[in-house]
């Protein structure tokens, strides 16, 4: 199998199935196109454009949907017609149909998800989170091995039940946060 190279716009064997990694960021890459991936996922996989249009008007301006204005909803429906719908039915990712103004998921959406993941900036990685508990429990195992007080005293299948005992629970955690986060 050839590796595809940095920066190319070519598709590796792998990606033959699916959008590539540009498709998918080009995407994404406008806050509209994520927010209408956003609402169909929260209001069912297929909706008006006018309903879109107007929901992103009311976020955009953040406003309550009978808030908007005509000119506010009609700027959204222009762009969202005549740019970001088109892009997201090019690349797959939802079904378009101008003349119906009907829009719907499609399969190739799902790939999505892993992109449209929410990091609050409070937020530590959780790749550093689980790197970080992996050196307090080997600083501890480390501690009880070398005969360290009070770190000797207690059984090394303690140590083993706490420390599978954090990670479950921090997996646990994870999972739900990961969950929370996501756009639906």
């Amino acid at each position: 199998m050839t590796p595809q190279l940095i920066g190319s716009d070519e598709p590796s064997p792998a990606d033959a199935d699916g959008p590539s990694r540009d498709e998918v960021f080009t995407a994404l890459s406008n806050r509209r196109r994520r927010n209408v991936i956003k609402y169909l996922k929260a209001n069912g996989t297929e909706a008006r454009v006018r309903d879109i249009a107007e929901q992103l008007a009311a976020w955009e301006n953040d406003l309550e949907i009978p808030e908007v204005t005509y000119k506010q909803r009609k700027r959204v429906y222009t762009a969202l017609h005549q740019s970001h719908l088109p892009k997201l039915a090019a690349s797959g990712f939802i079904d378009y149909e101008s003349d119906r103004g009907l829009v719907s998921l499609t399969e190739e959406s799902r790939q999505l998800e892993v992109y449209l993941e929410i990091v609050s900036d409070n937020e530590i990685l959780w790749s550093e989170y689980y790197v970080g508990l992996a050196v307090v429990c080997g600083l501890l195992a480390t501690a009880a091995w070398g005969g360290t007080v009070p770190f000797a005293g207690v059984p090394g299948y303690a140590y083993a039940v706490l420390f599978a005992l954090v990670f479950g629970v921090s997996g646990i955690v994870h999972r739900s946060s990961t969950r929370r986060n996501r756009l639906r």
